[in-house]
């Protein structure tokens, strides 16, 4: 079993490779897009395994109980705390649920759209036409639970009766997964807060208390009566409060992403909507232009939110990103492996 700090200072590579040998016996993978681990239950996990911070995390830092954890580097919760929590609830279920592991997710979801361009030529297990829901491990705070544009009010009520609140979120992997798999999906708190930010927070105990509501889930979905939710989709339009002005409506739809309601209710009052600019760049390192071509849409508003200007690069990890603008491919470039190195595994591209 990987401990948190372990799977925190790994790069996006060290870590596919790493998850990649300790899966070694049921693993399809996709060398710098997915990872994907067969299960026994009919549930999908989801993570992805880049951060936004250019460094990998040296130095740890830890609140007196140990609880708290901190880096210089940036901690890289969003989302290394969603690795660890599949890693170790796959590690206490008796019964197996099967993992998705993603890479590039902050760059755009390559990782997560080459899976699903896998899944439609029918490159993938069959096994995967059993799933019956996703859950994603992708989100911060402690009770966050996320549906994008799907609108299947039976698994939300399922969610909801597990302790988790209905939240607003621009985009994440289950944004390109759940429509492509026709599952319904949810992104849940992972207990990390301020993502993509040098002040960026792990809560270890809230993360551990996430994984056993997730353990919950698992053997939920070994009972005969565990229904196959469906992906049902929906317009979002309208959940943006009517007193912002169109031109902001679609940054405001962004921050939801990284800010708490009121937390961005708060700055708008005390400074107007002009402060939404820059709590964007305070999330992303760069300059918010507001679009001429307004779609507030969950999965329109592009991957992550970049809607106009460049992209601010992922995690270097090797310092192999490549930068992109909105609507051009981000790819990665990793060196070839050595054989002796890499667990043996079915490769598909």
């Amino acid at each position: 079993m990987m401990t948190l700090e372990e799977i925190i200072r790994l790069s996006q590579r060290q870590l596919f490779y790493h998850l990649q040998r300790l899966f070694a016996d049921n693993n399809v993978a996709c060398e710098g897009k997915y990872l994907l681990v067969k299960g026994e239950m009919p549930i999908l996990l989801v993570a992805h395994l880049d951060t936004v911070h250019r460094e990998k995390v040296k130095n740890i830092c830890y609140s007196e109980d140990g609880n708290i954890l901190m880096s210089p580097q940036g901690i890289g919760g969003d989302d290394r705390c969603g690795v660890y929590a599949l890693v170790k609830a796959y590690e206490q279920a008796n019964k197996k649920p099967w993992m998705l592991f993603t890479c590039d997710e902050e760059t755009g979801a390559g990782g997560a759209r080459s899976f699903t361009e896998s899944y439609a030529k029918k490159k993938l297990p069959q096994e995967l036409g059993q799933i019956k829901c996703m859950v994603e491990l992708d989100r911060k705070g402690s009770r966050d639970a996320v549906y994008y544009d799907c609108a299947n009010e039976a698994f939300e009520n399922y969610i909801s009766g597990k302790g988790f609140q209905t939240a607003i979120g621009s985009f994440s992997d289950i944004s390109v997964l759940a429509p492509a798999l026709g599952l319904a999906a949810v992104n849940l708190s992972a207990g990390y807060y301020h993502a993509h930010t040098q002040h960026e927070y792990i809560d270890r105990s809230q993360l551990e208390t996430v994984i056993a509501k997730v353990g919950e889930i698992i053997q939920d979905a070994a009972g005969e009566d565990f229904p196959r939710y469906e992906f049902i989709g929906e317009t979002l339009d309208g959940y943006v409060p009517t007193d912002v002005p169109g031109k902001y409506a679609e940054l405001y739809n962004i921050l939801l992403d990284y800010y708490f309601p009121e937390e961005i209710e708060e700055y708008r009052m005390a400074y107007g909507n002009v402060i939404l600019q820059a709590l964007y760049e305070n999330a992303f390192g760069v300059p918010y232009r507001i679009s001429r071509k307004r779609k507030v849409r969950g999965s329109d508003v592009h991957e992550r939110g970049w809607t106009t200007g460049e992209i601010p690069q992922a995690a270097s990890d090797d310092g192999t990103y490549n930068k992109s603008r909105t609507g051009q491919t981000v790819t990665s470039a990793w060196p070839e492996q050595k054989s002796d190195t890499v667990a043996s595994a079915v490769p598909l591209c």
